[in-house]
């Protein structure tokens, strides 16, 4: 809920000041500060401890060194939100997070499936796990374009 949160208010933040004159700032460059932000937040929490442990757990069975990767992973969603705020990244950045976000969805099948909790909060459904990879999917394309 958090990443949605962060997403939707930054994004419509960002564009409230492009409204009233501040910055003259787009729905797309609003979205990609949107974007930046919920990256950072969710990369972020990849190095947390109550987090990490738990993201972990998501990482299914059969992949090799679920740290590394949970690790590497916090790690490209931070620099992906950096790369978002350069407007000549911002293009290959989004692409990059939508790539980022498919490969990292079957970890959240195997969460769902298996009940892997989150910082204490119980598992989200794989339905709207899959309904928030297609929305934050179609919105990094929007991005890019």
């Amino acid at each position: 809920m958090v990443p949605i949160i962060t997403l939707a208010a930054v994004t419509l933040l960002a564009r409230l000041t492009g409204v009233i004159g501040v910055d003259a700032l787009d729905w797309q460059t609003s979205l990609r500060i949107g974007f930046a932000a919920m990256f950072l937040v969710t990369g972020a929490v990849h190095f947390v401890p109550k987090f990490r442990d738990d993201m972990i757990r998501m990482i299914p069975e059969q992949l090799p060194q679920p740290a590394a990767l949970v690790a590497v992973t916090g790690v490209l969603e931070i620099a992906g939100a950096v790369g978002l705020l350069i407007p000549a990244t911002a293009p290959a950045a989004a692409i990059g997070l939508a790539l980022l976000l498919l490969a990292m969805f079957p970890a959240n099948v195997s969460a769902a499936r298996r009940g892997v909790p989150l910082a204490g909060k119980p598992a989200t459904p794989l339905g709207i796990r899959t309904a928030e990879q297609v929305l934050f999917i179609g919105l990094a394309v929007l991005a890019a374009l």
